[in-house]
């Protein structure tokens, strides 16, 4: 065999060993429950909720509260199955935060609350099409 022919295999096993490794880091969104559970049974790896920040009959966020500080924050979040629970951020709150459609939060039950070690947010786009009322003129 030639030397190239060996580097190239070389190569394919090299990227085939980092594909698995990053597979096996790959979560699916789970419902508060479910990380519940997950957490009971001892599992420490980092769990993706989905959904959305608590809002009261007028479309206001509800349930912030920031830390004297305002190097952390907790915000109640309910998830796809309408389960609400409180969720703690040891950071700063993100900009825009308060205006997310849909957040993702990555972490973990610690006791009775959920530690989120990141958030990612869905913002409402600039660029949605906003829906246009067209009359007859006489």
């Amino acid at each position: 065999m030639k030397k190239t022919h060996i580097l190239g295999i070389i190569v394919i096993g090299i990227a085939i060993m980092i594909i698995v490794s990053t597979a096996g880091d790959a979560s699916t969104y789970v419902s508060f429950d479910v990380a519940k559970e997950l957490a009971d049974e001892g599992n420490e790896n980092l769990i993706h909720v989905v959904g959305t920040l608590k809002k009261d009959g007028e479309g206001n966020v509800v349930g912030i509260e920031k830390s004297r500080d305002l190097l952390s924050f907790a915000f109640v979040m309910v998830d796809n199955n309408a389960k609400e629970e409180r969720v703690i951020y040891n950071e700063p709150m993100p900009a825009d935060f308060m205006r997310s459609e849909q957040v993702v939060v990555i972490g973990s039950y610690k006791k009775d609350y959920f530690v989120a070690d990141k958030i990612l947010m869905k913002c409402p786009s600039k660029y949605q099409e906003e829906e246009v009322q067209v009359g007859s003129v006489l």
